[in-house]
């Protein structure tokens, strides 16, 4: 083969590889919609809002029977909601890796938590069940679809490319965070303007970001490939399949100990995502339209924040680039906890902090992980990935949820996240990286 042959098939290869890279994040563009507008922004407070409807006189409701204070129903779905996506999750990390047909798990996904948060639709009056349940669809859908997504990023970038095409993926779903946040805002701040009542303008917002997940869904599945697996074992029990990497990590213990410290660290992540608005509307009193504008800020700088920390990364590595975000992660939420009532200004400047870091902090945190993956072994490790970024996200909620549910105070419930951040610092600061690299049998990049 000559050698303008090989440059010649180099290059269509390059050209397929961008192509891949491309659709890849349109699947941010479309399902962080859902965490944006539903889960960070309308969800919260309106599912609170309806449970407070059907609560009895000492403000409680009773789901099958329990005692729940109106004021901690959301922050539980939310954690039901992960314990059902880790039932799932890891029969779609075996069949991912041993079909090699990841596509369709991706589509199933999709589709039936797009359908769900369409469904929220039909969420109004006295109907907090129906928030609960189909909250705990979307949400375990969109996490174990993630399985799948994350799975690629080792198959369609090199290693020295996989931090920057991982902030750029993450970019990409706050860039349409942003852009369905200002439709949201029209709406919502003039929706006597369209003939629609308040509680109608939410409803419409929420399906909206069903319909959006949906529709953008399509471009991904037109453009990535499925890769014919070279195994013809049939596909073992996910349950099984996950013990097996769980025991396989042994081989390499230095990728299981970051894994436990992004699962402390990420579950204070998640939870600050999800409970931000209750905390601004319960405790701070803030109206639906300060909320929107401040997740909006939120969106916009996430998308600098995540391609700046990028940049960072490669100066300065990625492991100290997360370190640096977990010390903002922790002062922001210790200013939180001080933030007066009534005060948008400052909730705008927490925002402001939280923006500059967040995109980053998974990002980056997405790009290390799959550096330290054996070859062969990706969507699999992913499975265990994701169980660490949403699917064990249940404790953050569970502990904001009972923080509430015992003291009655948000402001108690926002601090005690902080050691989440804190733990997850200390535990990523002893991983040393470049010999995790080494000892998961990948090429160690020059900054890492």
């Amino acid at each position: 083969m000559g050698t303008d042959t090989v440059r010649a098939h180099a290059g269509d290869e390059a050209a397929e590889r961008r192509r891949e890279q491309r659709g890849w994040y349109f699947y941010d563009w479309a399902c962080s919609v859902y965490s944006t507008s539903v889960l960070t922004v309308f969800l919260g407070p309106y599912l609170t809002s309806v449970a407070k409807s059907a609560a009895d006189a000492e403000g409680y409701v009773h789901p099958l029977g329990v005692p729940v204070r109106a004021g901690s129903f959301f922050a539980y779905c939310v954690s039901a909601s992960v314990v059902v996506a880790i039932l799932v999750m890891p029969l779609a990390g075996a069949a991912a890796d041993r079909t090699g047909r990841k596509k369709p798990l991706l589509a199933l996904c999709a589709y039936l938590g797009a359908s769900a948060t369409t469904g929220l639709f039909f969420l109004d009056g006295d109907r907090y069940l129906l928030g609960g349940l189909l909250l705990i669809v979307a949400n375990a859908s969109v996490a174990v679809s993630m399985v799948v997504y994350n799975s690629y990023l080792p198959l369609i970038a090199p290693p020295e490319e996989r931090d920057a095409v991982s902030s750029r993926g993450w970019a990409f779903g706050y860039a349409a965070g942003s852009l369905v946040l200002i439709a949201n805002l029209v709406l919502f701040t003039a929706h006597g303007s369209f003939g629609v009542s308040e509680s109608t303008a939410v409803r419409i917002c929420l399906a909206s970001a069903g319909l959006w997940w949906g529709a953008f869904t399509i471009i991904p599945l037109r453009r990535l490939r499925d890769r014919r697996t070279t195994s013809t074992t049939e596909a073992v029990h996910g349950w099984r399949q996950l013990a097996a990497t769980v025991r396989d990590m042994r081989r390499t213990p230095l990728t299981l100990a970051f894994l436990l410290a992004y699962l402390i660290y990420n579950d204070g992540i998640q939870t600050v995502i999800s409970q931000a608005s209750v905390y601004g509307s319960q405790e701070l009193g803030l109206g639906q339209s300060t909320l929107i504008a401040a997740v909006l800020l939120v969106q916009v700088l996430a998308v600098g924040g995540a391609l700046g920390m990028g940049r960072l990364a490669r100066t300065y590595g990625a492991k100290r680039t997360i370190l640096g975000s977990l010390v903002a992660w922790t002062a922001t939420l210790a200013a939180g906890y001080f933030l007066p009532a009534g005060a948008p200004a400052g909730f705008f400047a927490l925002a402001a902090c939280i923006g500059l870091v967040l995109g980053g902090s998974q990002a980056l945190s997405r790009s290390l992980f799959s550096h330290l993956v054996p070859p062969g072994k990706e969507a699999e490790y992913f499975s265990a990935y994701e169980l660490s970024d949403r699917g064990m996200s249940w404790l953050g909620p569970l502990l904001f949820g009972v923080t509430y549910q015992l003291t009655g105070s948000y402001r108690d419930a926002i601090i005690s996240l902080v050691a989440f951040f804190a733990l997850g610092f200390v535990l990523l600061a002893r991983v040393p990286v470049r010999e995790a690299v080494r000892d998961a049998g990948n090429p160690v990049p020059e900054r890492i």
